[in-house]
Formats: C-alpha cells, structure tokens, sequence
C-alpha cells in the first residue's frame, strides 16, 4: 500500500491548505513561497480567489518571491485556471492563492510549474525543506526585482475560451441560463462568457464576497437548492454553478434535477472522443466505470491516477491525452489549461446541447446509468495511515479483490467502493457505485462502517 501523504509534512493532493491566519498566516506564506521562489526563479505569477484573506497571503507571498529574487507579476483574483493558463504561456512559476470548494475560514497556496502543472511531489518536499530548515535564499538588497501588475489576462482567457467552442451554434440556441457563481472566483468570468455566447442569464451570487454569504462554496446538491428552485421557476435550460476557485463546474439540467460531475465528465469526453476519432482519457481511481464504456464505444483508451487534479493533468502532459477529469466536476481540456477549467466546462456542455439539439436531461440519458453514493467522515489526519492500513488488512482477508492507487478501492461483483483519505481536509471520503441505487447506497455505508470501526 502506498504510504498516506508520503513524507510530506505540509502538502497535501495539491498545495498546502489550512485555516487562514492560524498556521496559515503571513509569515507562513511569506517563508513557503521565498522557499519556492529558491527553487524556481525567474518570473512567478501570482493570483488569487475571492477568500477574505487572499489579500493578507498573497501580500506575504509576494514579499517571500521578492525576497527570493524573483520577478513577481500580480494577477488579481480571478479563477484558478486562469492563472493556470497566463503561467503556461507566459511564466516561469505561479502560486494561486485559493481553498477552492472549503469553507470561508480555510485558504491555501498551489503552486505550480511552467506548465502551470502542479508542482511534482518531488518539488513538495525540496521546498518543505527549505522551509524547515528556514533557509531560502535572501538577495542582497540590491538585487531584488520588480512586481508588476496584470490585469489583461482575464480577457484574454475568455477570449481562449470561446475559440474552443462552436459560438454560432450556441447563439443560435438562445439557451436561458441561470448561472451561480458562488461569490468565487467565477464572478469575473462565467457571466461574461455566457453573455457572449449569446445566452438569456439569470445570476446567483455573482458579487464576489469571501464570506460566501448565499452558500457554501462547494457544489453540491444540498448546496444548490437555491439554484435548483431558480431553474425551475424560470424555466430555465440549465443551471450551472461554479465552487470558490472556478475551477469544478456542476449543472442543474431544465426539470431541477442535480447532474452529479461524472455523467458530465462522461457526456463531455463521449463528444470529445466522436470529434477527434478517439484518443487518451485520463481520469482517477474514484471516477465512474461509465467514463471506460464510453471510451471503449468511442475508440478511447482510459489511464487512471490516484485522486488529485494535478496527477491527471501531469499525465496527460506526459502521455499527451486529449482529455481527462474527476467525478467532482472538475473537466481538464490540456490543450488549453493543464487543470480543471470551469469556463471552458461550462460552455462544451452548452455547445453540446446547441449541437443536439436535446435537452440535458436527454442528453444525460443517452450515458451508460450507473448510481453513484458519497459520503464523508471525520478522522484526525494522525490516524488517517493507520486506519487506511486495518481496512485494507481487513477487505483482504474477506477475498475481494482490491486496489490500493488511491486509499482502498474495493470489487464486488455488483459494482465498487473507494475509500479515501482526503489531502486538504481531516476526514475520509467514501464513494460507492452500483448499477442499483439500493446497493451503491448499502456499500458506501459499509464502506463508512469500516472507517467508524478502526476510527477510535
């Protein structure tokens, strides 16, 4: 079994997330990014979301790659991808100032490389290291660089966006969308794209706002209920909500009904395997077997990593893929973004509808039907090794077969369970999926059952 984190003592799937001003303070910021900026150089971009604190961080952030010597571009807030996308094509590095779908009182800091890849785990623990150690490196006053302002790329993002998707056809669907932007990051860009693309928009939550005073900034259904209720009393065609970063995208289809991220990871991937005659899919160990029928009917193959949205995009980097994602919602397009991307997300699945013709409902049932079932639990991030340890000890002997990529994925004959512990938070996640609602719902219980048992 692969050890839980490794040895890392600060990073977790991707980045270092904790609550703001508590560990995560300004003279932790300050000295995690001089110790990325040491290993880096050159010219670091630096964004952020819309969190409360993100000013506080990024300030630090900024002091630390100054004091590093690098050159230090000031992006703004804006979503996560984007700031993705400016390092990709005009950067040395970048850190994103983001706790993407956490509760107001968390923040955190993802770095990324040149491609605007997540940086390896390798790159983790050298800048621990430095951290630590409390040894980056310090220039003289004398060469300490510049910080810059960027306020442009945002524009041009959306601009990038729309290049990748049919607009005329979209235009001429005059779809009427009721957009939630969850007083993220989206704020500064889903409106306008949407707009542009000729769209009837109805908004929710669309000031930006690190309190997130209309909800909770993760996507999920009991979360959208105002969203939900909106769609159905205009008569809207879909409904779409972004988490905090704009990174995940969760659609609402025209009858209300909540459409979880893998059926749109999978109505997504079928359109892009029918346009380009097959190609790579990468995905994770957690994402629905629907995503490998559908790659077996379309000429695809399907690579799976452990969970972490930086482990599909480096390889699809490496294996040069067309397409990949998680069961989250989160979409990864790398020609244009190595990361989730909720903007370009959001608008393939309306130049789909465009395109068919169909509504999302219908669309949506055109995919092969699997029942998906999700639950979480607390556990102190000390036990999390030692529990994952005894559950797998204990599936084993029962005789399932099981796989160990990512926490404990265990095979029944009537469908799977994954049991993992979360890298941003303390608890452990449990998914199960079926083609029976009844036994995907019996086996997350079960799964939550063996947690509870070595839990203690």
């Amino acid at each position: 079994m692969v050890k839980y984190m490794s040895e890392r003592r600060l990073f977790g799937t991707f980045g270092v997330r904790r609550v703001a001003n508590e560990v995560l303070n300004p003279e932790f910021a300050s000295l995690l990014a001089a110790s990325y900026g040491s290993l880096i150089g050159g010219r670091i971009a630096v964004g952020g979301d819309t969190r409360t604190s993100t000013p506080m961080i990024k300030h630090a952030i900024i002091s630390g790659l100054l004091s590093s010597g690098c050159e230090v571009v000031d992006l703004g807030i804006l979503p996560t991808p984007t700031v993705q996308y400016a390092v990709r094509n005009y950067y040395d590095g970048g850190i994103i100032i983001t706790a993407s779908h956490n509760p107001p009182k968390y923040n955190g800091i993802k770095f990324v490389d040149k491609f605007g890849i997540g940086i390896d785990r390798d790159m983790d623990l050298s800048v621990e290291e430095l951290y630590f150690n409390e040894n980056p490196k310090r220039v003289s006053w004398d060469k300490i660089k510049l910080l810059y302002q960027e306020d442009k790329i945002i524009d041009e993002y959306i601009n990038e966006v729309m290049k990748r998707v049919d607009v005329n056809a979209i235009k001429e669907a005059k779809l009427k969308v009721v957009v939630d932007c969850g007083s993220g990051a989206g704020c500064f860009t889903a409106p306008y794209i949407f707009e542009k693309l000729g769209c009837e928009i109805t908004t929710l939550n669309a000031q930006p706002d690190g309190s997130f005073p209309g909800r909770n900034p993760e996507p999920i259904e009991a979360n959208l209920q105002d969203l939900i209720t909106m769609v159905k009393e205009l008569g809207a065609d879909v409904g779409i909500a972004h988490d905090g970063d704009a990174d995940r995208t969760i659609f609402i289809d025209e009858k209300g009904n909540f459409v979880p991220g893998d059926k749109t990871f999978a109505l997504v991937e079928k359109q892009m395997l029918k346009d380009n005659n097959g190609g790579l899919i990468v995905t994770t160990v957690a994402t629905s077997t629907a995503i490998y029928d559908i790659a077996k009917e379309y000429k695809g193959e399907v690579i799976s990593t452990a969970v972490g949205d930086l482990l599909v995009a480096r390889k699809l980097h490496e294996e040069d893929g067309l397409f990949g994602g998680e069961e989250n919602g989160g979409l990864i397009f790398p020609d244009f973004v190595y990361g989730r991307d909720a903007a370009l997300s959001a608008s393939k699945v309306l130049e789909i509808m465009a395109k068919e013709k169909k509504s999302l409902s219908k669309l949506i049932k055109t995919l092969p039907n699997y029942f998906n079932e999700k639950m979480k639990i607390e556990c102190p991030d000390d036990m999390k090794e030692e529990v994952l340890k005894k559950i797998s000890e204990e599936v084993s002997t029962l005789g399932f077969k099981i796989d160990t990529t990512d926490g404990v994925k265990i095979f029944k004959e009537d469908g799977w369970v994954i049991i993992r512990p979360s890298g941003t938070e303390p608890i452990f996640r449990c998914f199960a999926e079926s083609k029976s609602k009844k036994v995907a719902e019996e086996m997350v219980e079960w799964g939550i059952s063996l947690i509870e048992k070595f839990n203690k």
